[in-house]
């Protein structure tokens, strides 16, 4: 009897909300029973008694009473989704024994206004400890006191430390980017261990987008899903790295997708990183390139001479402390900023390699055991790019012919590219200054130098030059 008066009220509810709707919230819906005004309906996971509590108690209330039914509460009693009903309208639901989602039972209650009772309440369902989150590990070395801040990182580090202080969301989502070894996993991993040390019960999920990936396929292949969604939407902080690999990977995307919007409704917290910029990044879907870039989108710029010598200042304070105290020649910290480029990471091996090197064999880090100890690391740090190469790229992201580069015109579409040119070609190169001039035209090397010194004031005066000539290193040096 009771169980023909649901699937009325379902169909009605259906109706009401929408197929897609019904299909997503309501279907997974069990009547138990219905005694002395309370309703009692089984739901599979607690994401869905909650989101049902809080969006549909109301249209089931009305339902209910409008099919004849003395209702003055709705009660979700949340079970595992293999949990077998009873086939007795009138007895308690079973709870689950299995481990493969919530076994604690947990309610969330609806009243009915017109039974002069109190407005819809909902209670908020137990969230899994902070320990079974299955994010990744956080690295105890990457805090924001090991994190060197310069130029090229200092509005990252800033956005980093704003949300990092917790307390209400000023931009959402964050969205940091830059190449390898910049320091955006390191700046991530610094949020995480703050917050966790700021508030120690909110619930900070940090993983790859691989690993997200990978969670989402297991989830559908063992017909888990509800409890998918339950767990990567009932946290505080979400915190995806490298989101660029999900790219082309259509079913995560579409997850991923309704995974960003349900928690930006709930206004919790949001931070991804990636490569490249969200426009940039090939095969990810326009809805999800649209909702990452309405946040702070904020680039690490590859690092320049200073925080590269910065880093490696505090790096051998550090491994001083490991090593014991070691003498470093006069020069060497310096020659290591200039010649290895690449990034950071490979900047803190070359000096990890030479401490333990010193260690090993009792010598002076000098000169000497640098040339003896990284000459593999050298050889590939050599500047390879040719003013040639720095002229067609520069040419092809200005649109502008490559033989006007070096010809004669003096129109500002054309002196403003080729000065940039010759700025990265002093920069990028080992070419002489009369050499460079050669390979424009056959200017003079006063030329290449009035040049260069025009792009250097720019940079500081123009924010687009300098994201242009930071763009173009990155081109050149991959």
């Amino acid at each position: 009897m009771m169980n023909d008066i649901w699937d009325g009220v379902a169909d009605e509810l259906c109706a009401a909300i929408g197929k897609n709707n019904y299909q997503t919230w309501i279907k997974p819906i069990r009547f138990v029973s219905l005694s002395r005004g309370v309703a009692q309906l089984q739901v599979p996971t607690t994401f869905i008694g909650d989101w049902v509590s809080r969006n549909f108690s109301d249209h089931i209330l009305r339902a209910l009473v409008g099919a004849g039914q003395e209702v003055n509460r709705i009660e979700f009693a949340v079970f595992n989704r293999s949990a077998v009903p009873s086939d007795d309208a009138g007895a308690a639901p079973r709870e689950s024994h299995t481990t493969a989602g919530p076994q604690a039972r947990a309610t969330a209650t609806a009243r009915n206004p017109a039974a002069g009772a109190a407005p819809q309440q909902a209670t908020a369902l137990p969230a899994p400890d902070t320990n079974d989150l299955p994010g990744a590990p956080l690295d105890s070395r990457f805090s924001f006191d090991n994190f060197v801040v310069g130029k090229p990182n200092a509005l990252a580090h800033a956005a980093a430390r704003r949300v990092a202080e917790g307390g209400p969301v000023t931009f959402n989502p964050l969205f940091l980017y830059g190449g390898v070894g910049l320091g955006k996993t390191h700046l991530m991993h610094a949020i995480a261990w703050e917050l966790r040390s700021r508030s120690p019960n909110l619930r900070v999920l940090y993983l790859s987008a691989e690993q997200f990936m990978y969670r989402f396929v297991q989830a559908l292949r063992e017909k888990q899903i509800m409890d998918f969604k339950e767990l990567f939407r009932s946290v505080d902080v979400l915190m995806v790295d490298d989101v660029q690999f999900i790219a082309g990977k259509e079913s995560t995307q579409e997850e991923f997708f309704h995974t960003f919007n349900a928690l930006v409704d709930q206004n919790k917290q949001i931070i991804i990183s990636a490569d490249r910029a969200p426009g940039e990044i090939k095969d990810l879907e326009d809805r999800i390139k649209s909702r990452l870039q309405c946040g702070l989108v904020v680039d690490l710029h590859p690092t320049d001479y200073e925080l590269r010598l910065g880093i490696l200042q505090q790096k051998a304070l550090q491994y001083a402390d490991t090593y014991g105290e070691m003498t470093v020649a006069d020069g060497v910290l310096e020659f290591l900023a200039h010649r290895i480029t690449t990034n950071v990471r490979v900047l803190e091996g070359a000096l990890t390699r030479l401490f333990a090197f010193s260690n090993l064999v009792g010598r002076e880090i000098g000169m000497d055991l640098v040339q003896d100890c990284l000459a593999d690391i050298l050889r590939t740090s050599d500047r390879r790019v040719t003013v040639e190469e720095i002229q067609r790229k520069v040419a092809e992201h200005y649109n502008i012919r490559l033989s006007d580069m070096i010809g004669p015109k003096r129109m500002r579409t054309i002196v403003r590219p080729r000065q940039i040119a010759m700025y990265l070609s002093k920069e990028l190169t080992s070419r002489s200054l009369p050499d460079i001039g050669r390979r424009f035209g056959g200017r003079d090397h006063t030329t290449i130098m009035h040049g260069v010194r025009k792009v250097e004031e720019l940079c500081d005066q123009d924010v687009q030059i300098s994201e242009d000539i930071d763009l173009l290193r990155r081109l050149l040096q991959t």
